[in-house]
């Protein structure tokens, strides 16, 4: 059978060990769906090509293997901007492939004919179009090393439609003959000509004698030379804090060794983003309330793998007498809205491990500091337990989450997408290991829940994978609940249905008095789960909690994606949390 490029991108995407291809069909993207099928790769067809790349971000996220998603063009493309945006902003490496008009077409009108590489070129390490098949191995291998190296990020490659299919064919859609002289006058001996001649550069390699190379992995940049200055600052320091981004859980097949890490400095950590879980629930070291109060207090903070942005309060956080070791692989996050005093340009997860190396326990006595970390959190424990007592319509939200933070096991992955309910449950789920919390980073896109949950239970099938859904956020992907049932794909999601979009609601009916655009109904979400054929159940009643997630546990276990909708009414546990 006659080999052509889509055969040649999946022997090149099953050299570098990618295990699935998320996509959605597409004419243009045909043969490369068909070729990476044959090379055993497995391909994953979603109901929107967002959900596609929001996979392959998590992919890349959670493995040691950049995410790979497929679009057509035009359409498929721009479906596919705000995953492609928040995977660059998160610093996730994966590639975009994006099928593209014939090149003899372009700009001619031809169908889904756009200028996409203007389009992602602001949003990704790399834009390329491959415009010969002697380019596809090198262009393909370059964007497996480029979306992985420095600071991750997505790489989008477009491959025309005229590339992608087999010769003879393009040969005959283009009239080009292989062995005739061109028939009619001067004018249609002269298209002969253009037309055979584009085919010829197009397809001037044979597949045959084209073979792709094994993978190869730049190491990640590393600054040894700052360890002795740091290494002096946190001797000195009184009262040291230690946060954790998610830049630095870049090495998932070894994240342990960073566990280790931080357990040898003795420095209390306070996590965010996928950095979440990384102590397990209740490590001595980490504190999950009341980090604000705790950097205003300490002498020196060290930041790893995440930049003074809006979390931080944009460096107002820290107290005047605060010093600060900054920590990462980007130039512009080193010193983003602060000016540390040892800047240090290095893989944060390398970093901190080297400091652990040349660390002598016996030179810091932080019990007392780290006592009163823990008293702060307590307090925020208190209120947090007080807030679940207090009567609401249907059920308060907080005593679900208190009820669900109760089930979820060792194995258990938690996904999360919305609003105010998940932020009241990223104060109170507790991820009970590494790599085993996923938001959407610092863009804040709502919509990522399907495509994470996706991407979660494909590489971890023995995991429970729990999508702990807002309910307006529920609204982005809920149609890939068809998706989970036609991919064998048993997720269970937490709809926190509240009838709002309450994080905006919360700000705009204070400031300005009207819930304008903030409302929505109570609607019936487990119904659409089980018109796809999953399994759907209401919740109303805090007395079925149990009942409800037990039997969601059941049906997940027998193979069923399930959709919990719980009727929640509101407290004041987020009052003063601003949406901008």
């Amino acid at each position: 059978m006659e080999i052509n490029a889509g055969d040649m991108i999946g022997q090149v995407l099953r050299e570098q060990g990618v295990n699935f291809l998320f996509t959605l069909c597409g004419g243009h993207i045909s043969s490369i769906l068909t070729g990476a099928k044959k090379e055993g790769i497995r391909i994953v067809d979603v109901r929107d090509e967002v959900n596609a790349v929001f996979a392959a971000d998590a992919v890349g996220r959670l493995t040691d293997t950049p995410g790979v998603a497929a679009v057509t063009a035009g359409p498929g493309v721009t479906n596919a901007m705000t995953a492609l945006k928040n995977a660059q902003l998160a610093q996730s490496p994966m590639i975009l492939l994006g099928g593209a008009a014939p090149r003899v077409m372009k700009n001619r009108g031809a169908l889904q004919d756009i200028d996409q590489i203007s389009l992602v070129k602001s949003i990704t390490k790399l834009a390329v179009t491959v415009r010969r098949n002697c380019d596809i191995i090198s262009v393909m291998e370059n964007a497996f090393d480029v979306c992985r190296s420095g600071v991750p990020g997505p790489v989008f490659i477009e491959l025309p439609v005229d590339l992608l299919y087999n010769e003879s064919y393009v040969r005959h859609m283009y009239g080009v003959k292989l062995e005739t002289e061109p028939d009619g006058g001067v004018r249609s001996k002269l298209l002969d000509f253009y037309l055979t001649r584009h085919v010829d550069k197009m397809f001037a390699c044979e597949f045959e004698e084209m073979e792709p190379g094994k993978t190869s992995v730049r190491s990640a940049d590393f600054n040894k030379s700052q360890v002795p200055k740091a290494m002096e600052m946190i001797a000195s320091a009184q009262k040291p804090a230690l946060v954790i981004g998610s830049q630095a859980m870049l090495h998932p097949a070894i994240i342990e060794k960073l566990t280790a890490a931080v357990e040898t400095l003795g420095i209390p950590v306070y996590l965010a983003g996928m950095a979440r879980g990384l102590m397990g629930r209740s490590h001595p070291l980490l504190m999950r309330h009341q980090r604000k109060k705790a950097l205003k207090n300490a002498d020196l903070v060290i930041l790893a793998g995440m930049p003074c942005d809006f979390r931080l309060n944009y460096g107002r956080s820290f107290g005047s007498g605060t010093r600060l070791i900054s920590l990462n692989r980007s130039k512009s996050d080193l010193r983003m809205n602060c000016r540390p005093d040892l800047a240090v340009l290095s893989d944060p997860f390398l970093f901190l491990c080297a400091l652990a190396e040349v660390f002598t326990a016996e030179s810091a006595d932080w019990q007392p500091w780290i006592q009163e970390l823990r008293n702060n959190a307590d307090e925020r424990e208190k209120f947090i337990n007080s807030t679940s007592e207090e009567r609401t319509e249907f059920i308060n939200p907080i005593f679900l989450l208190k009820k669900l933070n109760a089930l979820i096991d060792d194995k258990s992955i938690i996904v999360a997408d919305g609003g105010d309910f998940v932020g009241s449950a990223a104060n109170i789920l507790q991820p009970p290991g590494p790599l085993t919390w996923l938001d959407p980073g610092v863009f804040g896109t709502l919509g990522v829940g399907a495509g994470f949950a996706l991407a979660s239970k494909l590489l971890k099938p023995e995991s429970e994978i729990w999508l702990i859904y807002g309910d307006g956020a529920a609204g982005f992907s809920l149609q890939e609940f068809d998706t989970f049932v036609r991919h064998q794909v048993p997720v269970i999601a937490v709809i926190g249905n509240d009838a709002g979009w309450s994080q905006i609601a919360r700000g705009q009916v204070e400031i300005f008095g009207d819930d304008v655009a903030t409302v929505l109904g109570r609607s019936d979400y487990h119904l659409v789960a089980e018109a796809f054929g999953g399994k759907g159940f209401l919740l109303d009643k805090p007395e079925d909690i149990d009942r409800v997630f037990e039997a969601a546990k059941q049906a997940a276990a027998e193979g069923y994606p399930v959709l919990i909708n719980a009727l929640i009414g509101r407290t004041n546990f987020r009052k003063g949390s601003i949406s901008v």
